[in-house]
Protein backbone atom coordinates (compact mmCIF):
# COMPACT_ATOMS: atom_id res chain seq x y z
CA UNK A 1 0.00 0.00 0.00
CA UNK A 2 2.52 2.47 0.71
CA UNK A 3 5.21 1.35 -1.28
CA UNK A 4 5.77 4.74 -3.36
CA UNK A 5 5.56 6.86 -0.44
CA UNK A 6 8.18 4.45 1.09
CA UNK A 7 10.42 4.71 -1.94
CA UNK A 8 10.03 8.48 -2.44
CA UNK A 9 10.57 9.24 1.43
CA UNK A 10 13.35 7.03 1.93
CA UNK A 11 15.22 9.12 -1.06
CA UNK A 12 14.69 12.03 0.28
CA UNK A 13 15.25 11.27 3.95
CA UNK A 14 18.44 9.32 3.13
CA UNK A 15 20.16 12.03 0.89
CA UNK A 16 19.34 14.50 4.12
CA UNK A 17 20.98 11.56 6.72
CA UNK A 18 24.27 11.65 4.71
CA UNK A 19 25.40 15.23 5.54
CA UNK A 20 27.40 16.80 8.36
CA UNK A 21 25.17 20.18 8.41
CA UNK A 22 21.88 21.81 7.19
CA UNK A 23 20.86 24.83 6.33
CA UNK A 24 17.25 26.03 6.49
CA UNK A 25 17.31 26.34 2.91
CA UNK A 26 18.49 22.44 3.42
CA UNK A 27 15.06 21.79 5.25
CA UNK A 28 12.62 23.72 3.36
CA UNK A 29 14.05 22.10 -0.14
CA UNK A 30 13.06 18.53 1.59
CA UNK A 31 9.97 19.82 2.90
CA UNK A 32 9.09 20.53 -0.79
CA UNK A 33 9.89 17.34 -1.86
CA UNK A 34 8.20 15.75 1.43
CA UNK A 35 4.93 17.89 0.06
CA UNK A 36 5.38 16.71 -3.37
CA UNK A 37 5.16 12.81 -2.56
CA UNK A 38 2.14 12.99 0.11
CA UNK A 39 0.45 14.98 -2.35
CA UNK A 40 1.15 12.41 -4.84
CA UNK A 41 0.23 9.63 -2.28
CA UNK A 42 -3.16 11.26 -2.56
CA UNK A 43 -2.75 12.94 1.32
CA UNK A 44 -5.81 16.11 2.00
CA UNK A 45 -3.83 19.01 1.12
CA UNK A 46 -4.60 20.79 4.35
CA UNK A 47 -3.39 17.96 6.01
CA UNK A 48 -0.25 17.58 4.26
CA UNK A 49 0.63 21.82 4.56
CA UNK A 50 0.07 21.22 8.51
CA UNK A 51 2.17 18.17 8.46
CA UNK A 52 4.83 20.13 6.82
CA UNK A 53 4.60 23.42 8.92
CA UNK A 54 4.80 20.91 12.05
CA UNK A 55 8.00 19.58 10.75
CA UNK A 56 9.19 22.57 9.98
CA UNK A 57 8.65 24.56 12.64
CA UNK A 58 10.66 22.39 14.61
CA UNK A 59 13.33 21.36 12.09
CA UNK A 60 14.73 24.57 12.22
CA UNK A 61 14.14 26.05 15.47
CA UNK A 62 15.91 21.86 17.07
CA UNK A 63 18.35 21.40 19.24
CA UNK A 64 21.01 18.90 17.72
CA UNK A 65 22.70 16.51 19.87
CA UNK A 66 26.03 16.30 19.80
CA UNK A 67 26.11 12.35 19.03
CA UNK A 68 23.04 12.76 16.25
CA UNK A 69 23.90 14.37 12.73
CA UNK A 70 20.71 17.56 11.84
CA UNK A 71 19.55 15.00 8.90
CA UNK A 72 18.91 12.26 11.18
CA UNK A 73 17.35 14.84 13.80
CA UNK A 74 14.89 16.00 10.43
CA UNK A 75 14.47 12.09 9.89
CA UNK A 76 13.12 11.76 13.68
CA UNK A 77 10.95 14.66 13.61
CA UNK A 78 9.34 13.72 10.57
CA UNK A 79 8.79 9.82 12.38
CA UNK A 80 7.05 11.95 14.80
CA UNK A 81 5.02 13.58 12.89
CA UNK A 82 3.97 11.27 10.88
CA UNK A 83 3.10 9.30 13.76
CA UNK A 84 1.02 12.12 14.99
CA UNK A 85 -0.74 12.25 11.99
CA UNK A 86 -1.60 9.00 12.20
CA UNK A 87 -2.79 9.01 15.84
CA UNK A 88 -0.65 8.86 17.98
CA UNK A 89 -1.39 5.79 20.11
CA UNK A 90 -3.02 2.81 18.76
CA UNK A 91 -6.88 2.26 19.60
CA UNK A 92 -8.81 -1.19 19.19
CA UNK A 93 -12.38 -2.13 19.82
CA UNK A 94 -13.65 -1.46 22.84
CA UNK A 95 -15.54 -3.65 24.55
CA UNK A 96 -16.02 -1.67 28.07
CA UNK A 97 -19.65 -2.04 28.41
CA UNK A 98 -22.40 -4.29 29.83
CA UNK A 99 -22.94 -7.54 27.70
CA UNK A 100 -23.97 -7.90 24.97
CA UNK A 101 -21.87 -5.08 23.23
CA UNK A 102 -23.11 -3.93 20.34
CA UNK A 103 -21.12 -2.94 17.17
CA UNK A 104 -22.58 -1.73 14.52
CA UNK A 105 -20.71 -1.81 10.96
CA UNK A 106 -21.69 1.08 8.16
CA UNK A 107 -20.67 2.03 4.78
CA UNK A 108 -20.94 1.72 1.37
CA UNK A 109 -21.93 -1.04 -0.66
CA UNK A 110 -18.67 -3.27 -2.05
CA UNK A 111 -16.40 -1.28 0.68
CA UNK A 112 -16.33 -5.14 2.55
CA UNK A 113 -18.54 -4.61 5.22
CA UNK A 114 -19.96 -8.30 5.33
CA UNK A 115 -16.38 -9.85 4.66
CA UNK A 116 -15.03 -7.34 7.74
CA UNK A 117 -17.84 -8.42 9.81
CA UNK A 118 -16.81 -11.95 10.03
CA UNK A 119 -13.08 -11.37 10.00
CA UNK A 120 -13.82 -9.23 13.43
CA UNK A 121 -16.08 -11.47 14.96
CA UNK A 122 -13.95 -14.48 13.62
CA UNK A 123 -10.75 -12.65 15.59
CA UNK A 124 -12.84 -11.35 19.41
CA UNK A 125 -13.93 -15.58 18.91
CA UNK A 126 -10.42 -17.05 18.62
CA UNK A 127 -7.94 -14.57 20.34
CA UNK A 128 -10.56 -12.57 23.19
CA UNK A 129 -12.30 -15.85 23.55
CA UNK A 130 -15.98 -13.41 22.93
CA UNK A 131 -19.27 -15.36 22.25
CA UNK A 132 -20.28 -13.65 19.26
CA UNK A 133 -23.63 -12.86 17.32
CA UNK A 134 -23.70 -11.68 13.85
CA UNK A 135 -26.91 -10.05 12.26
CA UNK A 136 -27.21 -9.21 8.72
CA UNK A 137 -29.23 -6.07 8.32
CA UNK A 138 -29.32 -5.95 4.26
CA UNK A 139 -32.55 -6.81 3.49
CA UNK A 140 -31.73 -5.06 -0.30
CA UNK A 141 -28.63 -6.68 -1.46
CA UNK A 142 -29.48 -9.98 -2.81
CA UNK A 143 -28.24 -12.85 -0.70
CA UNK A 144 -26.43 -10.46 1.60
CA UNK A 145 -27.95 -12.23 4.63
CA UNK A 146 -27.17 -15.80 3.03
CA UNK A 147 -23.45 -14.84 2.47
CA UNK A 148 -23.12 -13.58 6.30
CA UNK A 149 -24.78 -17.06 7.61
CA UNK A 150 -22.43 -18.78 5.19
CA UNK A 151 -19.16 -17.13 6.92
CA UNK A 152 -20.63 -17.40 10.24
CA UNK A 153 -20.47 -21.55 9.16
CA UNK A 154 -17.22 -21.12 7.74
CA UNK A 155 -15.53 -19.81 11.06
CA UNK A 156 -17.83 -21.64 13.70
CA UNK A 157 -19.59 -17.62 15.07
CA UNK A 158 -23.11 -17.63 15.53
CA UNK A 159 -25.69 -15.80 12.89
CA UNK A 160 -28.87 -14.42 13.86
CA UNK A 161 -31.68 -16.86 11.77
CA UNK A 162 -32.72 -15.26 8.30
CA UNK A 163 -36.73 -13.96 8.64
CA UNK A 164 -38.32 -13.28 5.56
CA UNK A 165 -39.75 -9.80 4.72
CA UNK A 166 -37.96 -7.97 8.28
CA UNK A 167 -37.31 -4.30 8.41
CA UNK A 168 -33.59 -3.72 9.21
CA UNK A 169 -34.31 -1.68 12.44
CA UNK A 170 -36.77 -5.10 13.91
CA UNK A 171 -33.75 -7.39 12.43
CA UNK A 172 -31.29 -5.15 15.07
CA UNK A 173 -34.02 -5.45 17.74
CA UNK A 174 -34.40 -8.90 17.65
CA UNK A 175 -30.32 -9.50 17.30
CA UNK A 176 -30.06 -7.68 20.36
CA UNK A 177 -32.59 -9.47 22.33
CA UNK A 178 -31.92 -13.13 20.66
CA UNK A 179 -28.14 -12.06 22.43
CA UNK A 180 -29.22 -11.30 25.49
CA UNK A 181 -31.35 -14.76 25.60
CA UNK A 182 -28.30 -16.27 24.44
CA UNK A 183 -25.62 -15.40 27.06
CA UNK A 184 -23.91 -13.76 23.52
CA UNK A 185 -21.08 -11.14 24.53
CA UNK A 186 -20.83 -9.68 21.62
CA UNK A 187 -23.49 -8.92 18.46
CA UNK A 188 -22.44 -7.13 15.41
CA UNK A 189 -24.63 -5.96 13.02
CA UNK A 190 -23.69 -5.82 9.46
CA UNK A 191 -26.07 -2.95 7.79
CA UNK A 192 -27.17 -2.28 4.25
CA UNK A 193 -25.10 -0.03 2.40
CA UNK A 194 -25.58 2.59 -1.22
CA UNK A 195 -23.35 2.57 -4.36
CA UNK A 196 -23.40 6.41 -2.69
CA UNK A 197 -24.41 8.59 0.54
CA UNK A 198 -28.04 9.67 0.13
CA UNK A 199 -30.91 10.50 2.57
CA UNK A 200 -32.92 6.97 3.48
CA UNK A 201 -29.45 5.29 4.18
CA UNK A 202 -28.70 7.91 6.55
CA UNK A 203 -32.16 7.74 7.74
CA UNK A 204 -32.12 3.80 8.02
CA UNK A 205 -28.59 4.08 10.00
CA UNK A 206 -30.00 6.91 12.49
CA UNK A 207 -32.99 4.60 13.31
CA UNK A 208 -31.03 1.55 13.50
CA UNK A 209 -28.65 3.21 15.73
CA UNK A 210 -31.94 4.58 17.90
CA UNK A 211 -33.34 1.26 18.37
CA UNK A 212 -30.41 -1.08 18.94
CA UNK A 213 -27.86 1.42 20.71
CA UNK A 214 -24.81 0.53 19.65
CA UNK A 215 -21.48 0.85 21.95
CA UNK A 216 -19.06 1.23 18.83
CA UNK A 217 -20.22 2.59 15.16
CA UNK A 218 -17.54 1.50 12.97
CA UNK A 219 -17.21 2.67 9.76
CA UNK A 220 -15.95 0.52 7.06
CA UNK A 221 -14.25 2.19 4.07
CA UNK A 222 -12.06 0.83 0.75
CA UNK A 223 -8.38 2.63 1.21
CA UNK A 224 -8.29 2.70 -2.25
CA UNK A 225 -11.39 5.00 -2.38
CA UNK A 226 -8.64 7.42 -1.55
CA UNK A 227 -9.64 11.61 -0.93
CA UNK A 228 -13.09 10.17 -1.57
CA UNK A 229 -13.05 7.43 1.53
CA UNK A 230 -12.92 10.92 3.34
CA UNK A 231 -15.53 13.02 2.21
CA UNK A 232 -17.48 9.52 3.13
CA UNK A 233 -16.32 9.61 6.74
CA UNK A 234 -16.66 12.96 7.62
CA UNK A 235 -20.04 12.68 6.14
CA UNK A 236 -21.32 9.19 8.01
CA UNK A 237 -19.83 10.93 11.12
CA UNK A 238 -21.47 14.46 10.70
CA UNK A 239 -24.70 12.40 10.47
CA UNK A 240 -24.66 8.99 12.41
CA UNK A 241 -21.72 9.39 14.55
CA UNK A 242 -19.05 7.38 13.90
CA UNK A 243 -16.37 5.98 16.66
CA UNK A 244 -13.43 4.34 14.77
CA UNK A 245 -12.62 3.60 11.22
CA UNK A 246 -11.85 0.20 9.39
CA UNK A 247 -10.03 0.27 6.48
CA UNK A 248 -10.10 -2.42 3.86
CA UNK A 249 -7.75 -3.35 0.85
CA UNK A 250 -4.53 -1.93 2.58
CA UNK A 251 -2.56 -5.00 0.53
CA UNK A 252 -4.04 -3.41 -2.31
CA UNK A 253 -1.48 -0.78 -4.74
CA UNK A 254 -2.89 2.58 -3.70
CA UNK A 255 -1.18 4.95 -2.75
CA UNK A 256 -2.13 5.06 0.71
CA UNK A 257 -3.28 9.02 0.92
CA UNK A 258 -6.84 8.00 2.67
CA UNK A 259 -5.47 6.12 5.72
CA UNK A 260 -3.16 8.98 6.15
CA UNK A 261 -5.72 11.40 5.94
CA UNK A 262 -8.59 9.94 7.50
CA UNK A 263 -7.60 10.10 11.42
CA UNK A 264 -6.50 13.71 10.48
CA UNK A 265 -9.56 15.06 9.15
CA UNK A 266 -12.30 12.96 11.12
CA UNK A 267 -10.59 12.87 14.49
CA UNK A 268 -11.36 9.70 14.96
CA UNK A 269 -9.38 6.32 15.03
CA UNK A 270 -8.34 3.71 12.80
CA UNK A 271 -8.79 1.02 14.41
CA UNK A 272 -8.38 -2.22 12.23
CA UNK A 273 -6.93 -2.62 8.72
CA UNK A 274 -7.59 -5.44 6.19
CA UNK A 275 -4.54 -6.74 4.93
CA UNK A 276 -5.99 -9.39 2.85
CA UNK A 277 -9.00 -11.51 1.54
CA UNK A 278 -8.81 -14.23 3.85
CA UNK A 279 -10.76 -14.19 7.48
CA UNK A 280 -7.19 -14.10 9.31
CA UNK A 281 -6.28 -11.14 7.17
CA UNK A 282 -7.30 -8.52 9.67
CA UNK A 283 -4.91 -6.37 12.01
CA UNK A 284 -4.54 -3.83 14.66
CA UNK A 285 -3.82 -0.19 13.40
CA UNK A 286 -0.66 0.93 15.68
CA UNK A 287 0.20 4.30 13.95
CA UNK A 288 3.92 3.96 14.87
CA UNK A 289 4.35 0.70 13.34
CA UNK A 290 3.10 2.20 10.40
CA UNK A 291 4.93 4.93 10.60
CA UNK A 292 8.30 2.56 10.66
CA UNK A 293 7.42 0.97 7.29
CA UNK A 294 6.26 3.96 5.58
CA UNK A 295 9.94 4.96 6.51
CA UNK A 296 11.92 1.92 6.21
CA UNK A 297 12.65 1.41 9.83
CA UNK A 298 11.18 -2.28 9.37
CA UNK A 299 8.60 -3.19 12.23
CA UNK A 300 10.14 -5.99 14.38
CA UNK A 301 7.10 -6.45 17.17
CA UNK A 302 4.41 -7.39 13.94
CA UNK A 303 7.53 -9.27 12.42
CA UNK A 304 7.59 -11.06 15.89
CA UNK A 305 3.55 -10.71 16.29
CA UNK A 306 2.96 -12.60 13.05
CA UNK A 307 5.71 -15.78 13.93
CA UNK A 308 4.13 -16.13 17.43
CA UNK A 309 1.02 -16.81 15.53
CA UNK A 310 1.68 -18.55 12.76
CA UNK A 311 4.99 -20.63 14.31
CA UNK A 312 3.58 -24.22 15.58
CA UNK A 313 5.70 -24.56 18.73
CA UNK A 314 5.93 -28.08 18.77
CA UNK A 315 7.43 -28.18 14.99
CA UNK A 316 9.86 -25.70 16.21
CA UNK A 317 11.17 -27.37 18.61
CA UNK A 318 11.47 -30.68 17.19
CA UNK A 319 13.21 -28.90 14.40
CA UNK A 320 15.75 -26.81 16.76
CA UNK A 321 16.57 -30.86 17.93
CA UNK A 322 17.19 -31.83 14.66
CA UNK A 323 19.55 -28.75 14.01
CA UNK A 324 21.42 -29.17 16.86
CA UNK A 325 22.25 -32.46 15.31
CA UNK A 326 23.14 -31.03 11.99
CA UNK A 327 20.16 -32.56 10.34
CA UNK A 328 17.65 -31.29 7.54
CA UNK A 329 16.03 -32.83 4.96
CA UNK A 330 13.37 -31.91 2.44
CA UNK A 331 10.38 -32.30 4.47
CA UNK A 332 12.42 -29.44 7.19
CA UNK A 333 12.81 -27.42 3.69
CA UNK A 334 8.70 -27.64 2.61
CA UNK A 335 8.09 -26.91 6.16
CA UNK A 336 10.18 -23.73 6.55
CA UNK A 337 8.69 -22.78 2.90
CA UNK A 338 5.28 -23.11 4.45
CA UNK A 339 6.11 -21.06 7.35
CA UNK A 340 7.56 -18.57 5.49
CA UNK A 341 4.07 -18.08 3.00
CA UNK A 342 1.87 -18.02 6.26
CA UNK A 343 3.60 -15.31 7.79
CA UNK A 344 2.80 -13.17 4.58
CA UNK A 345 5.54 -14.73 1.90
CA UNK A 346 9.01 -13.33 0.87
CA UNK A 347 7.74 -9.75 0.64
CA UNK A 348 5.48 -9.49 3.30
CA UNK A 349 8.49 -10.58 5.92
CA UNK A 350 11.09 -8.10 4.36
CA UNK A 351 8.48 -5.56 4.49
CA UNK A 352 8.72 -5.71 8.13
CA UNK A 353 12.91 -6.14 8.34
CA UNK A 354 14.81 -2.87 9.39
CA UNK A 355 16.14 -1.87 6.28
CA UNK A 356 15.09 -4.48 4.26
CA UNK A 357 12.25 -2.86 2.03
CA UNK A 358 14.11 -2.20 -0.72
CA UNK A 359 15.51 -6.14 -1.44
CA UNK A 360 11.80 -6.74 -2.41
CA UNK A 361 12.54 -5.76 -5.82
CA UNK A 362 16.20 -6.64 -5.84
CA UNK A 363 14.90 -10.14 -4.75
CA UNK A 364 11.54 -10.19 -7.57
CA UNK A 365 14.18 -9.47 -10.39
CA UNK A 366 16.47 -12.36 -9.09
CA UNK A 367 13.23 -14.33 -9.89
CA UNK A 368 12.74 -15.29 -5.79
CA UNK A 369 8.91 -14.11 -5.07
CA UNK A 370 6.03 -16.60 -3.51
CA UNK A 371 6.09 -18.11 -6.86
CA UNK A 372 9.11 -19.56 -6.95
CA UNK A 373 7.94 -21.34 -3.05
CA UNK A 374 5.26 -22.49 -4.85
CA UNK A 375 6.98 -24.37 -7.35
CA UNK A 376 9.18 -25.68 -4.91
CA UNK A 377 6.89 -26.89 -2.48
CA UNK A 378 5.37 -28.75 -5.40
CA UNK A 379 8.51 -30.62 -6.29
CA UNK A 380 9.04 -31.75 -2.86
CA UNK A 381 5.56 -32.73 -3.19
CA UNK A 382 6.23 -35.07 -6.30
CA UNK A 383 8.86 -37.21 -4.35
CA UNK A 384 8.49 -40.29 -2.37
CA UNK A 385 8.53 -40.44 1.24
CA UNK A 386 12.00 -42.28 1.29
CA UNK A 387 13.32 -39.61 -1.84
CA UNK A 388 12.12 -36.80 0.73
CA UNK A 389 14.16 -38.27 3.86
CA UNK A 390 17.08 -38.98 1.42
CA UNK A 391 17.92 -36.48 -1.37
CA UNK A 392 21.11 -38.37 -2.55
CA UNK A 393 18.80 -40.61 -3.86
CA UNK A 394 17.47 -38.60 -6.45
CA UNK A 395 19.41 -39.59 -9.80
CA UNK A 396 17.72 -39.03 -13.88
CA UNK A 397 14.88 -41.05 -13.98
CA UNK A 398 13.51 -39.84 -10.76
CA UNK A 399 14.05 -36.23 -11.54
CA UNK A 400 11.62 -36.55 -14.95
CA UNK A 401 9.15 -38.29 -13.10
CA UNK A 402 9.34 -35.44 -10.08
CA UNK A 403 9.42 -33.14 -13.25
CA UNK A 404 6.44 -34.43 -14.77
CA UNK A 405 4.49 -34.97 -11.44
CA UNK A 406 4.84 -31.03 -10.60
CA UNK A 407 4.83 -29.72 -13.91
CA UNK A 408 8.46 -28.06 -13.74
CA UNK A 409 11.66 -29.37 -15.38
CA UNK A 410 15.10 -30.52 -14.43
CA UNK A 411 16.51 -27.55 -13.81
CA UNK A 412 14.02 -26.00 -11.39
CA UNK A 413 14.55 -29.60 -9.26
CA UNK A 414 18.59 -29.40 -9.74
CA UNK A 415 17.71 -25.73 -8.31
CA UNK A 416 15.89 -26.77 -5.46
CA UNK A 417 18.54 -29.68 -4.35
CA UNK A 418 21.39 -27.18 -4.23
CA UNK A 419 19.30 -24.65 -2.15
CA UNK A 420 18.85 -27.73 0.66
CA UNK A 421 22.06 -28.52 0.12
CA UNK A 422 23.58 -25.00 1.24
CA UNK A 423 20.86 -25.14 3.49
CA UNK A 424 21.88 -28.42 4.81
CA UNK A 425 25.38 -27.26 5.14
CA UNK A 426 24.42 -24.07 7.14
CA UNK A 427 22.21 -25.79 9.57
CA UNK A 428 25.28 -28.22 10.05
CA UNK A 429 27.45 -25.30 11.16
CA UNK A 430 24.76 -23.74 12.77
CA UNK A 431 24.29 -26.93 14.86
CA UNK A 432 28.19 -27.52 15.24
CA UNK A 433 30.06 -27.83 18.78
CA UNK A 434 32.38 -24.72 18.68
CA UNK A 435 30.99 -22.15 21.37
CA UNK A 436 27.71 -23.49 21.29
CA UNK A 437 27.41 -23.76 17.47
CA UNK A 438 27.13 -20.56 15.42
CA UNK A 439 23.51 -20.07 15.40
CA UNK A 440 23.52 -19.23 19.21
CA UNK A 441 26.78 -17.12 18.94
CA UNK A 442 24.88 -14.77 16.29
CA UNK A 443 21.16 -15.23 18.25
CA UNK A 444 23.04 -14.97 21.68
CA UNK A 445 24.76 -11.44 20.00
CA UNK A 446 21.34 -10.05 19.09
CA UNK A 447 19.66 -11.08 22.19
CA UNK A 448 22.23 -9.07 24.29
CA UNK A 449 22.17 -6.08 21.85
CA UNK A 450 18.65 -6.01 22.35
CA UNK A 451 18.65 -6.65 26.09
CA UNK A 452 17.01 -10.02 25.84
CA UNK A 453 19.58 -11.34 28.41
CA UNK A 454 20.04 -15.38 28.14
CA UNK A 455 16.24 -16.13 27.32
CA UNK A 456 16.97 -17.32 24.06
CA UNK A 457 15.66 -20.64 23.89
CA UNK A 458 13.72 -22.13 21.51
CA UNK A 459 14.25 -22.25 17.74
CA UNK A 460 18.09 -22.73 17.57
CA UNK A 461 18.52 -19.63 19.79
CA UNK A 462 15.78 -17.40 18.65
CA UNK A 463 13.40 -16.39 21.45
CA UNK A 464 10.28 -18.07 22.97
CA UNK A 465 8.01 -16.24 21.71
CA UNK A 466 5.15 -17.87 23.09
CA UNK A 467 6.29 -15.67 26.43
CA UNK A 468 6.79 -12.54 25.26
CA UNK A 469 4.56 -9.94 26.45
CA UNK A 470 3.10 -6.99 24.06
CA UNK A 471 5.25 -4.32 26.34
CA UNK A 472 8.33 -6.52 26.01
CA UNK A 473 7.69 -6.24 22.22
CA UNK A 474 7.07 -2.42 22.04
CA UNK A 475 10.46 -2.42 24.06
CA UNK A 476 12.37 -4.87 21.45
CA UNK A 477 11.78 -2.56 18.88
CA UNK A 478 12.61 0.62 20.71
CA UNK A 479 16.11 -1.36 21.45
CA UNK A 480 16.00 -2.44 17.98
CA UNK A 481 16.30 1.13 16.44
CA UNK A 482 18.78 2.44 19.08
CA UNK A 483 20.97 -0.52 18.18
CA UNK A 484 20.48 0.60 14.34
CA UNK A 485 18.52 -2.12 13.17
CA UNK A 486 15.76 -0.02 12.46
CA UNK A 487 17.19 3.09 11.04
CA UNK A 488 16.34 4.18 7.53
CA UNK A 489 18.74 3.41 4.58
CA UNK A 490 19.72 0.19 5.74
CA UNK A 491 21.40 -1.67 9.38
CA UNK A 492 24.31 0.89 9.92
CA UNK A 493 24.65 -1.21 13.13
CA UNK A 494 25.11 -4.19 11.56
CA UNK A 495 24.01 -8.05 12.79
CA UNK A 496 25.90 -9.25 16.17
CA UNK A 497 27.92 -12.06 14.59
CA UNK A 498 27.76 -10.83 10.80
CA UNK A 499 30.53 -8.21 11.13
CA UNK A 500 30.04 -4.16 10.71
CA UNK A 501 27.90 -3.45 7.53
CA UNK A 502 25.07 -5.21 8.22
CA UNK A 503 22.96 -6.39 5.20
CA UNK A 504 22.42 -9.86 3.88
CA UNK A 505 24.70 -12.52 2.60
CA UNK A 506 25.29 -11.84 -1.05
CA UNK A 507 23.89 -8.60 -1.07
CA UNK A 508 27.24 -6.40 -0.38
CA UNK A 509 27.08 -7.07 3.11
CA UNK A 510 28.84 -9.41 4.94
CA UNK A 511 28.52 -12.95 4.46
CA UNK A 512 28.12 -15.59 6.42
CA UNK A 513 30.84 -18.53 5.95
CA UNK A 514 30.57 -21.11 3.29
CA UNK A 515 27.62 -19.76 1.74
CA UNK A 516 29.24 -17.94 -1.33
CA UNK A 517 27.29 -15.18 -1.14
CA UNK A 518 23.39 -14.97 -2.27
CA UNK A 519 20.67 -14.97 0.38
CA UNK A 520 21.40 -18.65 2.54
CA UNK A 521 19.97 -21.22 0.48
CA UNK A 522 18.17 -18.68 -2.42
CA UNK A 523 20.50 -18.73 -5.42
CA UNK A 524 20.64 -16.52 -7.87
CA UNK A 525 20.42 -13.39 -6.21
CA UNK A 526 22.99 -10.90 -7.75
CA UNK A 527 25.70 -9.40 -6.17
CA UNK A 528 26.47 -5.52 -5.96
CA UNK A 529 28.86 -4.70 -8.28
Amino acid sequence: MFENLQDRLGSILNGLTGRGALSEADVSAALREVRRALLEADVALDVVRSFTDRVREKAVGAEILKSIKPGQMVVKIVHDELIEMLGGEGVGIDLNAPAPVVVMMVGLQGSGKTTTTAKIASRMTSRDRKKVLMASLDTRRPAAQEQLRQLGVQTGVDTLPIIAGQSPTDIAARAVQAAKLGGHDIVILDTAGRTHIDEPLMVEMADIKKKSNPHEILLVADSLTGQDAVNLARNFDERVGITGLVLTRMDGDGRGGAALSMRAVTGKPIKLIGVGEKMGELEEFHPRRIADRILGMGDIVSLVEKAAENIDAEKAAAMAAKMAKGKFDLNDLADQLRQMQKMGGMGGIMGLMPGMAGMKDKMAAAGLNDKLFGRQLAIISSMTKAERANPDLLKHSRKKRIASGSGTDAADINKLLKMHRQMADMMKMMGGKGKGGMMKQLMGGLAGKMGLGGGMGGMGGMPDLSNIDPKQLEALQKQAEAAGLGRPGGMPGGLPGLGGGGGLPGLGGAKLPGLGGGFPGLPGLPKKK
